[in-house]
């Protein structure tokens, strides 16, 4: 008895691979023309697996019929299987196509009635009609199909994911909308799902409708908390993060949360530049929680680093600004202590000190204690090893600077942190003169899977390439390095003193046109846009062929685009860098804001 038992599955196991075999080999054939071949394997298949009620190979069956213009045959072939399968009512479909296709359009259309009109109250059965009209691209069939099922079933909303995809189909945004929100009341735990689909789906001018029927889903629904999380990612589709935050910081009331969500979008809004915006969240976080709570001290320290960001981001703090920010930053660690978990905190007070108050002696002194804390993460004593390394450089402490570069390149071989310490140890090479060990640790780094790094590291290894052999000696690359060095450590009038020397020393010489781009870059550096802007447009009119025109076309568009607000200006940059200068490393990034300044980059992004 059991062995008789085992049979059929012993029979299932040996032919299933079989089955698939002859699958793939009759779709082969259909694809090559070879409909007789493909039409005889869809039949043997049809034969094993209707006994499992599939039917798939059926309707390929008589698509290779059609294909073969054998339509009696396939009139023929239907009317059994409606026989064999009389409540299979989507044989219907399928034969409401072959009458389409000899040209009887007035039968097509009694068939698909017949189909809609005999649907019984099942979901299996209202499914697969509903599928077989989509197969068929009869959108229009298959929404009233899945409309009356609803109310065979008495079930509303059951079929409003499928409904969603059909109005989609038919371009009909305002129901596809009503439709996904259907859906959401239905299915809570589709929430996400149903967001990527939007996002997929709506254009800009289509999330005001979504807006508008949310407003009536809220009102409907008042006690659900997914309706408001959908009007809160709404708001961030649009970028309205003020907006958004108000939903996000009343879900985290309503819900008890933690903060999380708040945190998640004020980074968001921080990362998009909205400032005030991301302030405004982890203000909340520190008014709503306790100083023990998950979310506290990393509140803190995001909204001291975004006021930093948002008073230093176009150079045009006052020094009132920074010591104002320097007294917040020290009254937290007054607050705190300085330990593992402030560490960050730490290390961007140091970064206020070093690069925007200029008090180097102070940066130093945070980040040693840092480096020396116990208990700190490795990666962020190796950043702040890095940094440490940098405002030793400032202070021209060569030699500390290069250890703690080496320190975090033999910890971190293999990583991204390596690769920058490296970097930084070969540009401290560069700036001593050394410049063909330089130029070899560049080259290895063009190839790092960081993208700042391996373009910096290409455009220094070019200028050394092009530079180097120019004169018998290394005397105005030394010179030009060290004018580097100088704008690095914050010694802009020296710097440019120097570079006025260099200028009329050499002013036929290869580079005269770096020159002119270090003096650009100085003058931004000194909030300059005016000068920089000029210094910029000489590179680009008198030395188009040399390798400082696209970058000098570049930082030309940034300054017209966000320092000197002229938006056409920009634009025109952008596009001739991408147009004339197209084996650039900036191109892609041109062409990118090219189209955002048209307008046109969500569509683009779409498209995409």
């Amino acid at each position: 008895m059991k062995v008789l038992l085992l049979l059929p599955l012993l029979f299932m196991l040996l032919t299933t691979p079989v089955s698939g075999q002859n699958s793939k080999l009759a779709d082969q054939y259909y694809l090559e023309g070879e409909y007789q071949k493909a039409g005889d394997l869809y039949l043997k298949l049809h034969e094993t697996a209707k006994k499992n009620g599939n039917f798939i190979y059926f309707n390929k069956y008589i698509e290779c019929l059609l294909a073969l213009r054998e339509y009696d045959q396939a009139e023929k072939e239907i009317q059994a299987q409606m026989k064999a399968q009389p409540d299979d009512y989507s044989m219907l479909v399928t034969l409401g196509n072959v009458q389409e296709r000899i040209g009887n359009y007035e039968a097509a259309q009694a068939s698909y009635r017949m189909a809609i009109e005999k649907l019984p109250a099942r979901i299996d059965a209202i499914t697969r009609l509903g599928n077989a009209f989509l197969s068929q691209a009869k959108y229009d069939e298959a929404i009233v199909t899945y409309e009356k099922g609803e109310k065979l079933l008495d079930k509303p909303g059951i079929f409003s994911y499928q409904l969603a995809d059909l109005y989609k189909r038919n371009g009909d945004m305002s129901k596809m909308i009503e439709q996904y929100l259907y859906s959401l009341q239905s299915s809570p735990d589709r929430l996400e799902n149903i967001q990527n689909m939007l996002q997929r789906s709506l254009k800009a001018e289509d999330y005001d409708e979504l807006l508008s029927q949310l407003y009536v889903f809220i009102q409907d629904y008042p006690e659900t908390d997914y309706f408001p999380e959908m009007l809160a990612w709404t708001f961030m589709q649009q970028k309205d993060y003020s907006k958004a935050m108000r939903q996000a910081k009343a879900l985290d009331k309503r819900m008890g949360e933690n903060g999380l969500r708040v945190y998640r979008l004020a980074t968001i809004a921080a990362n998009d530049k909205d400032y005030a915006t991301a302030i405004d969240g982890f203000e909340y976080i520190l008014t709503s929680q306790s100083p023990g709570s998950p979310y506290y001290l990393e509140a803190k320290r995001a909204s001291l680093a975004t006021k930093r960001r948002q008073i230093t981001d176009n150079y045009s703090y006052t020094i009132e600004q920074l010591r104002a920010l320097e007294a917040e930053y020290i009254a937290t660690l007054d607050a705190n202590g300085i330990h593992a978990g402030t560490a960050l905190i730490t290390s961007e007070l140091a970064m206020l000190e070093g690069l925007y108050i200029n008090d180097l002696a102070k940066a130093i002194y945070y980040l040693e204690q840092v480096v020396n804390l116990p208990g700190i993460n490795s990666t962020v004593q190796a950043y702040a090893k890095l940094d440490l390394g940098d405002y030793y450089l400032m202070s021209g402490e060569v030699w500390e600077a290069t250890l703690l570069y080496s320190q975090v390149d033999k910890a971190f071989p293999e990583e991204l942190i390596g690769q920058d310490a490296r970097f930084r140890n070969a540009k401290l090479s560069y700036y001593n003169g050394d410049f063909e060990w330089a130029q070899s640790q560049f080259d290895i780094l063009k190839t790092s899977t960081s993208k700042l790094i391996s373009n910096d590291a290409l455009d220094l290894s070019i200028f050394i390439m092009d530079n180097l052999g120019l004169d018998s000696n290394t005397h105005a690359m030394s010179e030009y390095a060290q004018a580097e060095l100088l704008i690095f450590q914050n010694k802009l009038d020296e710097s440019i003193e120097k570079l006025n020397i260099l200028g009329n020393i050499y002013s036929e010489h290869g580079l005269k046109d770096d020159i002119l781009y270090l003096e650009a870059k100085l003058y931004e550096k000194k909030r300059d846009y005016l000068k920089a802007e000029s210094l910029y447009q000489e590179i680009i009119t008198t030395f188009p062929e040399e390798i400082r025109a696209d970058n000098a076309l570049y930082n030309q568009a940034q300054l017209y685009e966000h320092q000197l607000n002229d938006p056409e200006k920009a634009k025109a940059c952008y596009e001739k860098l991408f147009m004339e200068y197209t084996d650039s490393t900036f191109a892609i990034e041109a062409r990118k804001r090219f189209r955002e300044l048209r307008g046109d980059f969500d569509e683009e992004a779409e498209m995409q």
